[in-house]
Parts: structure tokens; C-alpha cells; sequence
């Protein structure tokens, strides 16, 4: 699941002052969370959205992972992409 967003400095103070909310919310294991963290742009010093790699049975556990964050609440992403990915190695 990849998020992207423009971050405006509004917006990014906004994520900023979140931000423990969205950790929280992540260590309450909704879903089981392989890995997570920002992306950024090629200097690595612009947030550009969010990757998460989860493990879920249903589209819908994703989709519902993803609705109950607190950054989706404050509509901080304005895109979320969600895939399959089948495991080849690792």
C-alpha cells in the first residue's frame, strides 16, 4: 500500500503534530505490518508519502487498516494505492 502527498508546510506541520497518533495507532497491530516507513524523493530529504507492506486475507482488512489510520482521517494523502504482492524470495 503506497500513499503520496504533496506535503505543504501546513500539511506537513499537521503531520508532524500527528504523527504519535499515527504510531500509536500502528502499534495497536490492526493488521499484521511487515515493514512501514515514509518515501522521499530522490535527495532523501522530501517526504513524498508512505509504504506499507502488510500481510491480510482481504482487500477489505487493507482498505479498513488504511480508513481507521489518523493520517487518513486528517486527509493527509491525497492517493492510496493498494496491491498484491506475491513473495518470490525473503
Amino acid at each position: 500500500m503506497a500513499h503520496s502527498n504533496a506535503c505543504p508546510l501546513a500539511r506537513l506541520e499537521l503531520r508532524e503534530a500527528n504523527t504519535p497518533k499515527h504510531r500509536a495507532y500502528l502499534e495497536t497491530k490492526p493488521i499484521v505490518l511487515v515493514t512501514s516507513g515514509p518515501l522521499v524523493d530522490d535527495s532523501g530529504e522530501k517526504k513524498i508519502g508512505n509504504f506499507f507492506l502488510v500481510e491480510a486475507q482481504t482487500r477489505e482488512e487493507v482498505e479498513a487498516f488504511n480508513r481507521n489510520d489518523p493520517f487518513f482521517a486528517l486527509g493527509l494523502w491525497d492517493e492510496v494505492r493498494i496491491h498484491r504482492f506475491h513473495r518470490r524470495m525473503g
